[in-house]
């Protein structure tokens, strides 16, 4: 019986491993290894060995791409964190109708990124404008994604309205496993409002916190669908991510074996960065 168990576990198993290795496992080595060729995307290739990753540190467009990325995901992980720790410290609060507002405020988080993209495009492009020339705010009678400069400001806005909704139902199950004799014997001593904020609440949540930072982080780095909705790395490619120059460059410039390279090292900078994150969590969480 327990022999049957265990062979039944192991051909759920089965099928689900080899459709990893094919659509993930062998992608990544064939990837890997065009990183060390002059593979176009097509045809033939040599090898090149480790140029392409030379290459990398003196491509200006890639560094460019890499500053761009860390702007967008540090500022956009800030704001979206700020935010939804407020917003989950009001939900989790006795006020009337909470389920209903909860459901409203993780709305964002099943639609699409691309529909999104399109929608915030058309509100940036047409709607904002019109609405900032009527009451006279010269700032804004353009689109924002017209400009090179602040064009970064509506790609964060957008990614942090779909991401408010799940980091805000992350921290309310935080807030939910916070006992209320710690706010009782809390208050016992004076710690109300934001004492209470400091000394019990955050530093029970940060776990949770920890899970926020990192998810949020390595999603932000990762950002694509809003780029290729809004501004497809314009103006001037001055809102190209990491991921979108991967993909145009490598899918329509000619550059397979080049931007394979950057893959691989930005995999691996997401690696270090996200490994980073949670050694820093746990000390804190250690120090507590």
């Amino acid at each position: 019986m327990k022999n049957e168990r265990k062979r039944t576990f192991l051909m759920i198993t089965i099928p689900i491993l080899a459709l990893f290795v094919c659509f993930n496992t062998i992608p990544l080595i064939r990837g890997v290894i065009y990183s060390f060729t002059n593979f176009k995307g097509f045809g033939t290739y040599d090898w090149v060995g480790f140029r392409n990753y030379a290459d990398l540190f003196t491509d200006a467009r890639v560094g460019k791409s890499y500053w761009f990325t860390f702007k967008l995901a540090i500022v956009t992980t800030v704001v979206v964190n700020v935010i939804s720790l407020l917003l989950a410290l009001a939900l989790n609060s006795k006020i009337r109708a909470k389920s209903f507002f909860r459901g409203a405020y993780f709305l964002p988080n099943i639609l699409g990124a691309l529909v999104v993209g399109y929608i915030f495009n058309y509100f940036f492009t047409y709607i904002l404008p019109a609405m900032a020339s009527a009451i006279g705010i010269d700032a804004l009678s353009t689109s924002i994604l017209s400009n090179p400069g602040a064009a970064w400001i509506g790609i964060m806005v957008v990614c942090a309205w779909q991401a408010i909704a799940m980091n805000t139902i992350i921290y309310i199950s935080g807030l939910q496993t916070v006992p209320e004799d710690v706010y009782e014997a809390g208050g016992l001593d004076g710690a109300t409002g934001w004492k209470r904020f400091r000394y019990l609440t955050f530093p029970l949540i940060i776990p949770f916190f920890s899970i926020n930072m990192v998810l949020c982080v390595k999603n932000f780095l990762m950002v694509f669908d809003q780029i290729m909705a809004l501004t497809k790395g314009g103006p001037a490619q001055s809102t190209e991510s990491i991921s979108y120059l991967i993909y145009n460059n490598g899918m329509s410039g000619g550059q397979f074996g080049f931007q394979s390279a950057n893959a691989v090292v930005f995999f691996i900078v997401i690696v270090v960065v996200s490994v980073a994150q949670m050694k820093f969590s746990g000390s804190k969480e250690e120090q507590l």
